[in-house]
């Protein structure tokens, strides 16, 4: 846990960076705690780039750290998230570790790269030949059941097929990276969860404990 001062600090420098860089410029403070998974937000600065406030629940980054994630995270600069309303943001996430070295708080910028992102857009229209699309950026969520909703999105991606169609085993991976990231941290997404890849609570954490194995069907 940070001590007053450190966040102090933490909070002088969020806002220092959110006037130097304008009303694009999103800088948030999320702490890691019991209450995280439902309201992790500090601070927040700018806070219309996302629509976002003090005491908002936590982004995926967050849930993530929380879900017991990497034990020396690394930080993540300049990479691309997606609001909800479709504004593209160039994001950087620091990990803020407290006295004992551990990671007690997660300081993002989200810059809102829209306008900047239409006009390349154009001018590579203009001037390049057509290339292949990259990968879509990462969606920030304004709810941790939208989180939820988009974490089961991402398992069933990962997988590559509709649930329908879904072996034990594309099960197993599909459950055990929603454990990775969190998921089951929610409140009553385990029902959720359950029901969504048609089977029940006890079979579900029955699988968080597999490995995957043979191509055998729930």
């Amino acid at each position: 846990m940070l001590s007053q001062q450190e966040m102090r600090t933490l909070k002088q420098i969020a806002a220092g960076i959110a006037r130097q860089f304008g009303a694009n410029c999103e800088v948030v403070i999320h702490v890691l705690g019991e209450s995280s998974a439902y309201s992790s937000i500090a601070a927040i600065y700018n806070g219309h780039v996302t629509g976002r406030k003090v005491g908002d629940g936590p982004s995926h980054i967050v849930l993530e750290q929380l879900g017991g994630g990497e034990r020396d995270p690394a930080d993540h600069c300049a990479y691309l998230t997606r609001t909800p309303d479709g504004k593209i943001l160039k994001s950087s996430s620091f990990y803020i570790r407290d006295s004992r070295g551990e990671v007690a708080a997660i300081f993002c910028i989200n810059f809102d790269v829209s306008a900047l992102a239409m006009v390349d857009h154009a001018l590579r229209e203009i001037i390049e030949p057509a290339g292949e699309e990259t990968g879509e950026p990462a969606r920030i969520t304004l709810s941790v059941q939208e989180l939820l909703d988009d974490l089961i999105r991402q398992s069933v991606e990962l997988v590559g097929k509709p649930v329908a169609l879904m072996s034990k085993d594309d099960k197993i991976k599909a459950l055990q990276f929603l454990n990775r990231n969190g998921a089951l941290l929610i409140t009553k997404s385990g029902d959720k969860i359950a029901k969504h890849f048609g089977i029940s609570k006890f079979t579900l954490y029955s699988y968080l404990d597999v490995k995957t194995g043979g191509d055998t069907h729930d």
